[in-house]
């Protein structure tokens, strides 16, 4: 089962200023918390080869047992080999993209290792989106490809495909049952911000909590003026300094450890700087965060005070 990588919940904000959002990383991420619930029954293979390099497809899910009925409404179309195909923000969805995907997926199936090993009545295609690929539909419509809207933002194509196919349109998404890739958005608003972090807050699996600290990094990046205006929101900040606990912890675990001075050195220094980076988000002030970080990592004053 794929897992992703634990980058720390501190300087989230400051980080995604230098570099581009990772869109699909956090998508394959927000797949597996939305589809949490067959977690076991389910296998991820991101940025899966086709064949050479150039040939890959953004997710391969696999049913372990193709028997088994995904919970989750988007994984309803599944069967036993799933194509997935994520389309960022400024990324198009038109009609070649939508071949395109199809012919990944008949790739896929004629790679088997025997003849027919990979049947087609097995393999679906899914494409997502954050908005409704209006040209997309448009040509649907103007050459008689049929489809159905079976859940709201999911709509399964009924024609002219070799694969079972949907398109998922995550703004159409229920809010409350989808939050992982409703956040995927450059407009999130800041009540969805504030479910966000709560779902994140109730989270109890440390996979679940890694997972989830990929799609918040890539929200808080792509949303900064509303983080920005929900700086001096106390229930925020609060669940800012809760989510951060378990990396500060480890952190410091980290320093703990038996390794060379120089290391335990640049492992406190990176820890202590994104603790302060966190803080300021927050609104906290200068006399404050210097409190928390000397009593966090056992440091004077005086050397809280050579950080900021």
């Amino acid at each position: 089962m794929y897992r992703a990588g634990f980058t720390g919940w501190a300087g989230m904000e400051n980080t995604m200023e230098d570099t581009k959002i990772q869109w699909h990383a956090a998508f394959v991420s927000a797949m597996d918390l939305e589809l949490a619930q067959n977690r076991s029954d389910l296998e991820y293979y991101k940025e899966y080869n086709l064949n050479t390099k150039p040939l890959e497809v953004d997710l391969l899910v696999i049913k372990k047992d193709a028997g088994i009925e995904i919970t989750n409404e988007i994984g309803k179309l599944f069967r036993g080999h799933n194509i997935v195909e994520y389309k960022s923000p400024d990324d198009h969805l038109n009609i070649d993209s939508f071949y395109k995907a199809g012919a990944y997926a008949s790739l896929y199936k004629s790679y088997g290792k025997t003849v027919d090993e990979r049947r087609a009545g097995d393999i679906t295609v899914t494409l997502v989106r954050e908005r409704k690929p209006s040209g997309l539909f448009t040509y649907f419509k103007e050459h008689g490809i049929t489809y159905t809207n079976p859940y709201k933002g999911i709509y399964q194509v009924t024609n002219t495909v070799l694969f079972p196919t949907q398109i998922i349109v995550t703004k159409e998404l229920n809010s409350k049952e989808h939050v992982w890739l409703k956040a995927l958005s450059g407009q999130m608003e800041k009540q969805q911000m504030r479910e966000l972090l709560e779902k994140i807050e109730k989270l109890d699996l440390k996979i679940d909590r890694e997972l989830a600290d990929s799609v918040l990094q890539v929200s808080i990046g792509a949303n900064k003026q509303v983080v920005e205006e929900l700086r001096g929101d106390e229930n925020m900040c609060q669940a800012l300094l809760e989510i951060m606990e378990p990396e500060i912890n480890k952190i410091k675990a980290e320093v703990t450890r038996e390794v060379t001075r120089e290391v335990t050195k640049e492992v406190t220094k990176e820890g202590i700087n994104n603790t302060i980076l966190a803080l300021r988000e927050c609104g906290q002030t200068e006399d404050v965060i210097k409190q928390i970080i000397s009593k966090a990592y056992h440091i004077s004053f005086q050397e809280a005070e050579n950080y900021l």
